[in-house]
């Protein structure tokens, strides 16, 4: 029974179904049904339950599984130290983020990852839009959250935190308001997104979080747009830090609140790496996602 055969059980029972196996190995459904229904012959148990709606793991399945997954996880790990030292990392690398994150924190750094891994070639699929890792043959895809949901497997690549930024023009414009209380006053540029549209939430040090209710009448799904839009001082707005670190050290923004932490939704969140399988990570999605760790970690 070859290591592949293995990793084909374990995905299907990841992933629930022969088809998104299929996409992940790049294999027709029919294979992947082929290798499962071999292994269960060869074992004389029935690993998975097979219905016309749906596929579920059998008890016995469910045993197998739990004690193949670390042994072929280990042979992974022997294998990608046996051909650091004797082959390069090659393939096709498809990888996607939201269309700000891409520019400012992927894009700067793709010169250097070439250069690192000439056998790789990168597709950069920048998009507001979550696309699906298994109906869009995604292999990598960032995602900004304060824990990514859904049946794929996450890692953080590093924290992300916001503040509150205005234009010196707006500030000497409408003055510095002394305390986040004083923006349900103001005209703010805002994301369209929950939380971010209605309230802010603040906290300064020990102290209990509190909300600020916030509007005005520039709204937009674009953090570019959004940014472009407070250094041309129409307000106000909550942007992540990897938006303004620039913007603030060469004194186009302001730091509102600097003795605040501010957000709109949870004060831990991140950047994540999602990927289809834990079981199936090809070495080019390693080093991509170990590379990306370094540099924006060094950013921080």
């Amino acid at each position: 029974m070859d290591t592949q055969a293995l990793k084909t059980v374990i995905l299907v029972g990841e992933l629930g179904n022969f088809a998104s196996a299929a996409r992940v190995l790049d294999v027709d459904p029919s294979s992947v049904s082929r290798t499962v229904a071999a292994i269960e012959a060869e074992l004389g148990v029935r690993l998975f339950q097979r219905s016309t709606r749906r596929l579920a793991v059998t008890e016995a399945g469910e045993r197998y599984i739990r004690r193949i997954a670390p042994l072929v996880e280990e042979l992974e790990h022997a294998r990608d130290e046996a051909v650091t030292t004797s082959g390069a990392v090659q393939g096709n690398l498809r990888l996607t983020a939201s269309v700000a994150f891409m520019q400012e924190c992927i894009v700067p750094h793709v010169g250097e990852f070439l250069r690192d891994y000439p056998d790789i070639s990168l597709e950069l699929l920048p998009s507001d839009t979550n696309l699906d890792l298994f109906g869009d043959n995604i292999d990598l895809a960032i995602r900004l959250a304060a824990a990514p949901e859904g049946d794929v497997i996450s890692t953080r690549l590093c924290n992300t935190r916001y503040k509150v930024v205005a234009a010196p023009a707006y500030v000497k414009r409408e003055g510095r308001p002394a305390h986040p209380s004083e923006l349900s006053a103001t005209e703010c540029a805002r994301f369209a997104l929950p939380g971010f549209r209605d309230q802010w939430l603040f906290r300064s040090g020990s102290d209990p979080v509190f909300e600020v209710p916030v509007s005005g009448r520039l709204v937009t799904t674009g953090a570019l747009a959004l940014r472009q839009a407070a250094l041309n001082g129409i307000g106000p707005a909550l942007l992540p830090d990897w938006l303004t670190s620039e913007p603030l050290r060469k004194g186009h923004l302001i730091d509102l609140f600097p003795d605040y932490a501010c957000t709109a939704t949870s004060f831990d969140t991140g950047a994540w790496a999602l990927y289809p399988s834990r079981s199936f990570l090809p070495r080019k999605v390693r080093v991509m996602i170990d590379f990306l760790r370094q540099r924006l970690n060094a950013a921080d």
